[in-house]
């Protein structure tokens, strides 16, 4: 039988294998559907069905979307259904789960959707200038995102209400006040219906901040290891995280968008395509932002792992309760299956928090 670090560790080689093998396949299948012809007779087709033509791309995305479902389903069933059951992670049913995946499918259709269809309005009409409009655009939408995430997202997939341990919530409220945080109020939410795997979070901004305790972690913490793991998250909050993350990341939505505007026409030619306009290329934007999120993401991380640092030692500066700090550590990672001291190329490309044994060193060295 295996221990919890062995178990961690098949789980966690699996997860990298899978996320690397999704990257590949992503990749060879917008290729496919580029060089085989198949995203040119998608589009013609949808401009034959339709007359109209704003209704050409929402049908032609449509189609992408089925299909790729339909080509990925094995793997996607296989990464979030299958392997989180062998492992003990959920007790979740395949129908609930497949409701989650149309769910999932009709939100990113949606959202799609809006994004795509203001990209090619605006490069229609803007030649010179749309990678910089666009852009502009998708920051201001992800804003809008992270606003309603709590009220309109977040509800289709888990049921929460306020937080009915009044113990708790006045203790979390007080923690709010000591650190100059304003919140909505504190929720819970039934994680454990779809995952055995424990989170917190401290969600949107505006009138729709709030806190968010997921049952399982509830339900299995101390009051003290939900205050410490609060103080991180206030943490970020206090120390301007979410904004510094928002600057990079509308950073990188303009260099992503810059870096197509000026290299689109030799990728077109690559792949018998003339402009951009042509909604048969679809497919060789999303290899675009594919290739730039692999290329990007171990920056994103490590500025990640620096702030979630940070945090760690606010949290622990404002509480005071280091041997909680580290039960607590130690819990999640024990619960979550989490890899607690990676090697460094897999540190360096997936984590975007410190391996939990780092931040139990932290803990470890901290001086109260």
């Amino acid at each position: 039988m295996r221990g919890p670090v062995d178990k961690a560790g098949s789980y966690c080689r699996i997860k990298y294998s899978l996320a690397i093998f999704d990257t590949v396949y992503l990749l060879a299948l917008i290729v496919l559907l580029l060089k085989s012809g198949f995203s040119s007779w998608l589009a013609a087709s949808a401009s034959v069905f339709f007359r109209q033509d704003y209704l050409v791309f929402p049908a032609y995305l449509l189609g992408i979307l089925i299909l790729s479902s339909v080509l990925t389903f094995p793997l996607n069933f296989y990464r979030s259904f299958m392997l989180e059951h062998k492992f003990g992670l959920t007790n979740q049913k395949f129908g609930a789960w497949l409701i989650d995946q149309l769910k999932a499918g009709v939100l990113s259709y949606i959202i799609g959707l809006m994004l795509f269809g203001a990209f090619y309005y605006v490069l229609g009409r803007n030649p010179h200038t749309w990678w910089f409009m666009v852009a502009l655009f998708w920051i201001f939408f992800s804003l809008i995102m992270a606003k309603i995430l709590p009220v309109a997202i977040i509800p289709l997939f888990f049921k929460y209400r306020q937080l009915e341990d009044s113990a708790l919530r006045e203790r979390i409220v007080k923690l709010a006040e000591k650190m100059r945080v304003k919140i909505l109020d504190v929720f819970e939410i039934d994680f454990s219906k779809k995952t055995l795997k424990a989170n917190a979070a401290f969600v949107g901004w505006g009138r729709t901040r709030r806190v968010i305790l997921a049952d399982t972690l509830k339900d299995k913490y101390s009051y003290d290891e939900i205050e410490v793991i609060l103080a991180h998250e206030f943490s970020h909050y206090r120390m301007k995280h979410l904004l510094k993350l928002i600057l990079i990341n509308a950073l990188m939505t303009l260099l992503l968008f810059y870096v197509i505007f000026v290299s689109n026409a030799h990728c077109l030619e690559l792949f018998g395509f003339v402009s951009l306009e042509d909604i048969a290329a679809f497919p060789l934007v999303i290899m675009y932002m594919t290739v730039f999120g692999v290329v990007m993401q171990p920056l994103e991380n490590f500025l990640s792992r620096r702030f979630e640092k940070d945090a760690d030692l606010a949290a622990l500066k404002a509480t005071g309760m280091k041997e909680t700090f580290i039960s607590m550590m130690n819990k999640l990672s024990e619960q979550n299956l989490a890899d607690r001291n990676p090697h460094p190329l897999i540190k360096f490309f997936f984590f975007d928090h410190p391996p939990t044994s780092e931040r139990i060193a932290l803990a470890e060295k901290f001086i109260l």
